[in-house]
């Protein structure tokens, strides 16, 4: 089963504008053949479906705990869409009933690369790639081998990394480069530990592999503080209790990449501490949530009083 927390796996800053384009952009790595519907995808039926779950408890605690990780990284990507589709909430006000809207206040919509976004999602994402084409379950791998289930997702951490370099350089607002940042890193945990499972299982030592691509994460900004609190050599068990076993993979004297800043591999019992949601102010102008929104805001307020 699944615990949902309140919360992204990191804080994203603020848009500087509204950038649908951008927003497009980084609807890559959410629906993209490496995005992040594909990683969530392949590892959730993976674990499902692993043979021998007691006697390989390593190998499927390690496959099962991404699992909880990628899910949260379908959030992140998910509210940067949003966040880059609709801009600045200085801007927004979800008050009174959308004005005068004869104008064609959204007028420039109707040229934007996905104006599905707003006509359809109300500047919300989707599982479709940059190009609106919908992510499907012929993107998912599960054998039941477990050798080649591990290779292809190797093969699959490594294709998305590449993926979110060049979304990466095909942004410069500060909201869609904090998610490529922070997935390159975490990208590379992956790659990494499924790099270390198949040298335990068949004795190949694949992590000479890495990093593939060679993305030097210390010259992308984003990415440095995360690469100073560890968070390379970091997997996380996303339970109170369960999946440690993994530290049999990811741990036991391993360390860093050679590019990255040096230290010891180390499993941390739950997850990341973890950041605000933004909070997407209505537009009632565009019949968001509402044309008149202030009694679905006065119903909600009476029920949130109702259970404290």
């Amino acid at each position: 089963m699944f615990l949902r927390v309140d919360k992204l796996q990191v804080e994203l800053p603020a848009p500087k504008r509204q950038d649908p384009n951008a927003a497009a952009a980084l609807q890559e790595l959410l629906g993209g053949k490496y995005g992040e519907m594909s990683t969530l995808g392949n590892y959730l039926f993976q674990s499902f479906n692993f043979r021998s779950k007691s006697k390989l408890k390593p190998f499927y605690s390690l496959v099962a705990a991404i699992t909880a990780e990628e899910l949260g990284h379908v959030e992140l990507v998910s509210n940067g869409v949003a966040m880059l589709n609709n801009g600045p909430d200085s801007k927004l006000d979800d008050t009174g009933d959308g004005g005068d809207i004869s104008n064609a206040p959204y007028e420039a919509m109707k040229d934007i690369r996905l104006a599905g976004a707003f006509f359809s999602h109300g500047g919300g994402s989707t599982p479709v790639n940059s190009n609106a084409m919908s992510w499907n379950a012929d993107m998912v791998t599960t054998t039941g081998n477990v050798v080649v289930d591990l290779l292809h997702n190797f093969h699959l951490e490594c294709g998305a990394r590449l993926h979110k370099l060049r979304v990466y350089e095909s942004l410069s607002d500060p909201t869609g480069r904090e998610v490529c940042g922070y997935l390159l890193v975490r990208g590379s945990v992956h790659a990494h530990a499924y790099a270390l499972a198949l040298k335990k299982i068949t004795g190949v030592d694949l992590d000479k592999f890495l990093p593939t691509p060679n993305i030097p994460l210390d010259k992308i900004p984003e990415c440095q503080k995360y690469l100073a609190e560890g968070s390379h050599r970091r997997l996380y068990t996303f339970s109170p209790t369960d999946y440690k076993e993994m530290a049999g993979i990811w741990g036991n004297g391993e360390t860093a990449l050679p590019t990255d800043p040096p230290g010891e591999l180390e499993v941390i019992d739950g997850m990341p501490d973890g950041g605000k949601i933004h909070d997407l102010v209505g537009i009632p102008s565009a019949f968001t949530p509402d044309y008149a929104p202030e009694e679905m805001f006065e119903i909600a307020t009476k029920l949130y009083k109702k259970s404290r």
